[in-house]
């Protein structure tokens, strides 16, 4: 079983590279329509769908190609685009540093209903004004990175933010980030921060809401209200994601596992395992040989 293979750079030609867009049909051509590894990217992925025939799959999970689907892959995310014919459509990338340098916030990518770094991660379906929008932003994108304009970067940023914002006010469960930011904004943010530092050891909310000053009801209850799961729910789903990544491209065993991330005993990890998944992890692993 191979290890996962990790691209780290926008451009592997050119590490200045923060940003890139291509045609879903130019990489199908390139590629001899051969369909790709798994793999999983340092950097932030958008794929706008016109037309396809096919899977994306993301961390374990499957979603059917079709027409006007947006997807939004966050860093350290594994993915698998398996097209059955040429799609249609374009592929953005975009680091952190791009970001930095063109004055958007991470923040304010974190404040988005759009990219989970692990977990579900459906694509989104506009209508088709709303998608019409979205592609006259990638083609702006498109025909400005391969031109010779003055400060294209800043405008491809501009451009980019404002495609985000659009996409966000599609599928927004809550309102976008202001200038001035929320206590609740702030807080989920501190918690996921915290989760990601900590998860292989600490499996309780109410270690995070010691972290963050407040009770664990009211950690549940702001969770809850921001992004439609509770806390503990939130700390489980990412659990299972390292388990499902560490089964399927690590050679560790299922003791091994268990102790990487924070179990006791390999059959309390057994249990958490098949209880979320209906799969112990010994099935789960056969099932991807």
């Amino acid at each position: 079983m191979n290890t996962v293979k990790t691209y780290k750079k926008v451009d592997t030609e050119n590490e200045n590279v923060s940003f890139g867009i291509s045609k879903m049909e130019d990489i199908y051509i390139k590629r001899n329509g051969e369909i790709d590894e798994p793999h999983r990217h340092n950097y932030y992925t958008v794929l706008i769908v016109k037309n396809a025939k096919g899977q994306h799959n993301i961390d374990f999970s499957t979603y059917d190609l079709s027409s006007n689907q947006i997807f939004f892959v966050a860093p350290g995310q594994v993915h698998q685009v398996v097209e059955t014919e040429q799609s249609s459509g374009f592929a953005m990338t975009f680091s952190s540093q791009f970001l930095v340098e063109n004055s958007i916030r991470l923040s304010f990518i974190e404040s988005l209903n759009l990219f989970n770094n692990y977990g579900q991660s459906p694509p989104l379906t506009p209508n088709k004004a709303q998608f019409d929008a979205i592609v006259a932003y990638s083609n702006q994108i498109y025909q400005l990175f391969y031109s010779d304009a003055n400060m294209k970067l800043l405008s491809i940023g501009a451009l980019l933010k404002l495609m985000l914002i659009e996409c966000n006010n599609i599928c927004s469960i809550n309102p976008i980030e202001s200038d001035v930011d929320t206590t609740g904004d702030n807080l989920i943010r501190a918690f996921k921060k915290g989760v990601e530092n900590h998860y292989k050891k600490e499996h309780s909310t109410t270690f995070y809401a010691n972290k963050l000053h407040i009770t664990p009801d009211h950690l549940n209850r702001t969770v809850k209200s921001k992004i439609g799961k509770t806390a503990k729910d939130y700390i489980q789903a990412r659990i299972i994601t390292e388990a499902k990544r560490l089964l399927y491209f690590t050679e560790s065993s299922t003791k091994e596992i268990a102790y990487k991330l924070g179990f006791n005993e390999p059959a309390n990890f057994s249990a958490f395992f098949k209880k979320h998944t209906d799969i112990s992890p010994s099935n789960f692993k056969k099932t991807l040989i």
